[in-house]
């Protein structure tokens, strides 16, 4: 699930290449029929089963994140709700609706885009971050493929001057130790954005759980509610 502190920035002119991915270029333009994206499918690494929770903990910040028996139609594409909330010392900071819909010719999962509100003492204060595909030049990104492979490299958001993450897949062996568990042979994705060079944060997917460590956040446990 995209979580509260993805990069964003500045647009950098120049920044993106448009186009598939090639050498160092990064995979944005996606051969996928929209007649086949919705909410029908399943991916062993992004679960989107409703009623699906994941929470994580580092310090005093936890994120939960849970998948609603909601849809939203974004970009002509029925999409599944996930709503994603960061707090800190115990307080909201951000509650965000994050739109997802699978390819179920393939079983890929694509982003479709998110509803932001931002919270501070209890009240909205701002929605920076939100976008959805098909407006104001948005369009969708892939979220995590069903069978990643390491060499990977796409966008997983497509908003100019919004949001414009991608991922690149680094290995799908690797051990990680969390309150909810040991997880092996685990997908290692690095996440940057041209809107931000020199940031980025590392990712970990454990098949038949979803993401297990999100950078300092780890897993602290899992289920469906």
């Amino acid at each position: 699930m995209k979580h509260a502190w993805k990069i964003t920035g500045v647009l950098m002119a120049g920044a993106l290449t448009l186009g598939s991915q090639t050498g160092k270029d990064w995979q944005s333009v996606f051969s996928v029929d929209k007649k086949t994206l919705g909410v029908k499918g399943s991916n062993p690494y992004f679960i989107l089963t409703p009623g699906y929770q994941l929470s994580y903990k580092h310090g005093n910040d936890t994120i939960i994140d849970t998948v609603l028996n909601e849809t939203k139609v974004v970009d002509g594409v029925e999409a599944r709700v996930v709503e994603d909330r960061e707090t800190k010392n115990g307080q909201l900071i951000e509650l965000t609706r994050d739109y997802y819909a699978i390819d179920s010719a393939t079983n890929d999962v694509y982003y479709m885009g998110e509803d932001v509100d931002v919270y501070k003492n209890g009240k909205v204060v701002g929605h920076g971050g939100a976008w959805l595909s098909g407006v104001n030049g948005a369009r969708f990104g892939l979220m995590m493929p069903a069978a990643p492979k390491p060499g990977q490299k796409f966008y997983q958001e497509q908003a100019p001057g919004v949001g414009m993450d991608r991922a690149e897949i680094v290995s799908g062996q690797e051990r990680v130790v969390t309150p909810a568990g040991v997880f092996e042979k685990c997908i290692h994705v690095h996440e940057t954005s041209p809107l931000e060079k020199g940031a980025g944060e590392h990712k970990w997917y454990a098949a038949g759980v979803g993401p297990v460590k999100d950078a300092e956040m780890l897993l602290v446990k899992y289920g469906t509610k």
